[in-house]
């Protein structure tokens, strides 16, 4: 069975006793927060809610400024204009991510330079990145796949040397750190996601962090629709006026207060998360090897936020078939991203294709398993019993 089957027949599967891939979290507060909104009489945006989450946030990361954004993806959006994007610039990018990575740059018809995963994991393999450098280069974007950091000692060192812009695709990462220091923290700005299959969700929604001092007032700017509204809101300027490019890029209040409602849950769900991805680990561990499946290797470097947890199996073929076989037992297990380089796409505007085998080689083998908070331990018992007797079987 091909990919794209596996895809459709899982999500298509109605039965009410799957174990589903993922469950959105509900503290209980969520309903109290967004009646609190409408009760404050401001909840098109940028209002109570949406300043608290800052606040929250800034406080607790120790970011300099962050924007919440409708979505992760308008996060990168803004991005590339404060990267001043434009046509014929280069954009260095693991080709092993999600599209909305990349659709920003295209858009304003950057050249995408894809880069292959490491060998032992799927984040950005810093031992290419150099080569890939030109004097067009103008951004290196990583992602933080599954919350575990890239190296950023090595990454920032290229950016400083060849005077790059670094973007950390963050989506995954809320809470991860990089030698004890917060991810997002380390690049000129960082991007988190909000989705409902993020640990912290507002159903759709996201942010944008900005390290360089440099880029904030523009930053606020752009968020505004290209207005110095907030400016104006400040009491530092009279009148509001368009005075660059933007657009609509922050959530309604309704969205923010959601997002609040979990962030004061922010400890609570992160410590459940790593109770069952932890699980997972002790009941998989004794089978993991290079003769069965692969589980997550947790660099001394990296500090997991239990985001995914998954297996690399030995071949596509067996991937699709533990993932049928989960399927028929009631588990809603899927594989992850397709790599960019080899999307339809990609090859319409490339004139030729590129083989970057270890992006292509955790598409083929990777499968993710159902981590979400309200799973219970039983369940990942149960989950893991079965991929035990898929392996004794094979």
């Amino acid at each position: 069975m091909n990919d794209f089957i596996i895809f459709y027949s899982i999500f298509d599967n109605h039965n009410d006793h799957m174990i589903p891939f993922n469950k959105p979290y509900l503290t209980g507060d969520e309903s109290k927060m967004i009646e609190l909104a409408f009760k404050k009489g401001k909840f098109s945006g940028n209002g109570y809610f949406t300043k608290k989450c800052h606040s929250f946030i800034q406080e607790r990361f120790g970011f300099d400024k962050c924007l919440l954004t409708n979505s992760a993806t308008s996060a990168i959006e803004m991005a590339t204009i404060l990267c001043d994007i434009k046509e014929g610039d280069e954009v260095i990018i693991p080709s092993y991510t999600f599209v909305a990575s990349a659709t920003p740059f295209a858009l304003r018809k950057a050249k995408l330079v894809f880069c292959d995963s490491e060998k032992s994991s799927p984040n950005i393999n810093v031992d290419e990145i150099e080569r890939l450098i030109t004097h067009k280069t103008k951004v290196l974007l990583v992602v933080h796949y599954a919350g575990q950091a890239c190296d950023m000692d090595r990454i920032n060192a290229l950016a400083e040397q060849y005077k790059l812009f670094i973007i950390e695709d963050a989506a995954h990462s809320i809470t991860s750190k990089y030698k004890n220091q917060f991810l997002g923290s380390f690049g000129h700005l960082a991007v988190f996601s909000f989705h409902e299959t993020k640990n912290i969700s507002c159903g759709q929604g996201g942010m944008l962090v900005i390290n360089d001092q440099s880029m904030i007032e523009r930053a606020e700017v752009i968020w505004a629709k290209g207005t110095n509204r907030l400016a104006m809101e400040k009491g530092e300027v009279p009148i509001y006026e368009w005075q660059d490019l933007g657009s609509n890029f922050y959530p309604s209040e309704i969205t923010a207060a959601f997002l609040y409602a979990q962030l004061q849950y922010l400890d609570e769900i992160q410590d459940r998360r790593k109770l069952l991805w932890e699980k997972y680990r002790d009941n998989l561990l004794h089978l993991a090897s290079s003769d069965t499946f692969l589980l997550p290797e947790i660099k001394n470097y990296q500090e997991n936020n239990y985001h995914i947890f998954y297996l690399v199996c030995r071949s596509n073929e067996e991937r699709n078939d533990l993932i049928s076989y989960l399927n028929q037992n009631e588990i809603l297990a899927v594989f992850h991203y397709l790599p960019l380089h080899k999307s339809p796409y990609i090859k319409s505007i490339s004139g030729g294709l590129i083989h970057l085998k270890n992006a292509e080689y955790f598409s083929d083998n990777l499968i993710r398993l159902p981590l979400f908070a309200a799973l219970a331990i039983d369940q990942v018992d149960y989950i893991t019993s079965h991929i035990v007797k898929f392996y004794k079987n094979r």
